[in-house]
Formats: C-alpha cells, sequence, structure tokens
C-alpha cells in the first residue's frame, strides 16, 4: 500500500510555518527537483509531484485547516494536477527559472485593454493658483483612428482567425509531464491577424494626434497638486476604454508674497517717523491695496495680521490670513535741514536717555551684587 508522506515533512517546513515560509520551501525544491533539470529521471519527477501536491494543499487556507485536522483524509479527491485556480501562483514561481511565462493557463490576451494615463505639468501664477483660473493646454496622444476607426484594417476588410492558434489566442505543447499554454506568438493573443492593414496607422489602429483641452484650476492649488481629468488619456486597444490624463500644478514664486499652507507672508518697510509717531500705511494684498493703521512707538519685527486676506482653501470654504511684518528703515543720508532737526530730538532726548542708562547700571549692579 502506498503511504502519503506528510505534506510538512515533504516541504521541510514546521505545522505553524507562515504562508511565506512555504512558498518559500516550495521554490527550493520546485527548482531542484524540476524535469528540465533532471531529464528522464523518474525520481526528481515524482518528487516534483509530491512537492506540488503539498504545496497546493498548504498554501489554501482552507484545505490546510482541513488537512489539519483530518489528513490526507480531509483533502477530497487527493492531488488532481495543476488545476489553474489552484497553481495560479505557479507560473510567477517557475517562470522566473524556467522562462514559461504564460504557464498554466494564463490570461488570454488580445482582448480590450485600457488606454495610458498621461502627465501634464502646468505652470501657472502664484496669483491664478490662489483664485484658480480658466486655461488651455495641448495634449499630444494615441487616439483611435479615425480612417479606421480604431480597427486596423483597410475600408471594407476585417481581420481573420490566426492559423496558429485558430482563433484561441494561445497555443499549447507537452512540457515533461504536463500541459503548457502560452501566448499566440502570430497574433499575440488576440485570435485573429490583420492580413489588410489600414495605411493611415499602418494596422495599429491608433495614430498620434494633438487635442487642445480646457481646464479649470480651482482656487487654493499649490505645488504638486494633481487634477484628475477622466478619459483624457491615450486610447484604449481593442476597444478598451481611454487612460486618464493627470495634471500637476507648479506655482511660481511671487516677488512679494511667500506662501504657507493658506495664510500668505510680506514685509513692509515704514520710516522712523511712522514707527514713532504711528499712522497709516498702504499694504499689498493679492486684491489690491488696503490700509493698515500703524500704532505710534511700533518696533521693527513687529507682526500685523490682516484676516480672510490669504488663499482661498482648495475645495473648502474660508481663506487664510496675511501676515504683515514691519521693519523701521533708518536713513542713511540726512539733509541739512533733517540733520538739525535730529540734532534737536537728540538735545530733547539726553536727559532721558541719561535716565535709561542709569537705570541700566543699576539693575547691572544689582544682577552682580
Amino acid at each position: 500500500m502506498n503511504h502519503k508522506r506528510d505534506y510538512y515533512e515533504v516541504l521541510g517546513v514546521s505545522k505553524d510555518a507562515a504562508d511565506q515560509e512555504i512558498k518559500s520551501a516550495y521554490r527550493r525544491l520546485a527548482v531542484k527537483y524540476h524535469p528540465d533539470k533532471n531529464p528522464e529521471d523518474k525520481a526528481a519527477e515524482e518528487k516534483f509531484k509530491e512537492a506540488a501536491e503539498a504545496y497546493s494543499v498548504l498554501s489554501d487556507p482552507e484545505k490546510r485547516a482541513r488537512y489539519d485536522r483530518f489528513g490526507h483524509g480531509g483533502i477530497q479527491g487527493g492531488f488532481s494536477g495543476f488545476d489553474p485556480s489552484t497553481f495560479g501562483d505557479f507560473g510567477d514561481i517557475l517562470g522566473e527559472f524556467f522562462g514559461f511565462g504564460d504557464v498554466f493557463g494564463s490570461r488570454r490576451r488580445g482582448g480590450p485593454e485600457r488606454g495610458a494615463d498621461l502627465r501634464y505639468d502646468l505652470k501657472i501664477p502664484f496669483k491664478e493658483a490662489s483664485f484658480g483660473v480658466k486655461t488651455k493646454i495641448k495634449i499630444p496622444r494615441e487616439e483611435a483612428c479615425p480612417t479606421c476607426e480604431g480597427r486596423g484594417t483597410a475600408k471594407g476588410k476585417s481581420p481573420v482567425t490566426c492559423p496558429g492558434c485558430h482563433g484561441a489566442g494561445q497555443v499549447r505543447y507537452q512540457q515533461g509531464f504536463f500541459s503548457i499554454s502560452r501566448t499566440c506568438p502570430q497574433c499575440q493573443g488576440m485570435g485573429k491577424i490583420i492580413r489588410d492593414p489600414c495605411e493611415a496607422c499602418r494596422g495599429r489602429g491608433r495614430t498620434q494626434r494633438e487635442k487642445v483641452l480646457e481646464l479649470k484650476i480651482p482656487a487654493g492649488v499649490d505645488n504638486g497638486s494633481r487634477l484628475r481629468v477622466q478619459g483624457e488619456g491615450e486610447a484604449g486597444f481593442h476597444g478598451g476604454p481611454p487612460g486618464d490624463l493627470y495634471v500637476v500644478i507648479h506655482v511660481e514664486e511671487h516677488p512679494f508674497f511667500q506662501r504657507q499652507g493658506n495664510n500668505i507672508y510680506c514685509q513692509v518697510p515704514i520710516g522712523v517717523t511712522q514707527a514713532v509717531l504711528g499712522g497709516e500705511i498702504s499694504v499689498p494684498t493679492l486684491e489690491g491695496e488696503e490700509k493698515l493703521r500703524i500704532p505710534e512707538g511700533t518696533q521693527t519685527g513687529t507682526v500685523f495680521r490682516l484676516r480672510n486676506r490669504g488663499i482661498v482653501s482648495l475645495g473648502e470654504r474660508g481663506r487664510g490670513d496675511q501676515f504683515i511684518t514691519v521693519t523701521v528703515e533708518i536713513p542713511s543720508r540726512l539733509t541739512k535741514e533733517q540733520r538739525k532737526l535730529y540734532e534737536a530730538l537728540a538735545k530733547l532726548s539726553k536727559e532721558e536717555e541719561i535716565s535709561q542708562e542709569r537705570n541700566l547700571f543699576e539693575k547691572v549692579k544689582d544682577i552682580f551684587g
């Protein structure tokens, strides 16, 4: 009586082995005992079958659970060969070593295929990114040939059944002890070939064309923002849907404003008298000039805030704010009249300065004892 070995023993793994460990163990055995590496070696062929049977059970969670509970009796019918649904990943495991590619009933090629996605890099000014804009772009892309309407055949002609696979899209041949299917090399899996190609597209069914698209750029986009335009990628193959167009936004730098999130920042210079006496100044914003009140005694580096004067929130309500940092500019050159006035101010301020110095020295004396 022929008794089957324990599947875990066959693969050389423990009963609590993880899925990846089981797959790796089978990979080693498959490479070692594969018929291509051991021609006319019946013992190696049997070990290869045994490993494949073990892997087919232990790689399936349901079958593995039944096997762990009931043993070989829990697997109905035992091992029944290379079932495509059970061994869907055999092509990945063995193909890299033996070049099977389409082994074990791979998908037939040549059916409807989705077109490729396209990318377009769009540079826009800072202000347009803030408030949105409508613009036009030109996209070079593959489109369905207008002459043959994407069929690839000359007018009045149709594709014919491929003589290599008789319309199946695949050819089968024997590899060792099992049968292998591969994509038909004559028709590339389509099942049909074009004998009378369209002159305009030379049988490709597609031509390179340029399309002008009008885009609506929403307010608040920033560097790296991506806009998806559905169905504006390249045409599909064999009646498949077109791909999508992805527009990547690049915002030009502004000479005055800097952006952080939805807020904008800027620096505004003010004069000494404005800082000392206070007053009203005009401040640039994204929507024009706006008045800003400067209180008396303002120090350089003071930050003021204009609410809702920043960037519009993308896809949301509201806006960011504008933050203004003032810098007090000291005049480098004075007229005679200005110098007289500053000297007069200095005399008036001398007693105050002496008092400030006296207070400073007293504080230092207190600190150092």
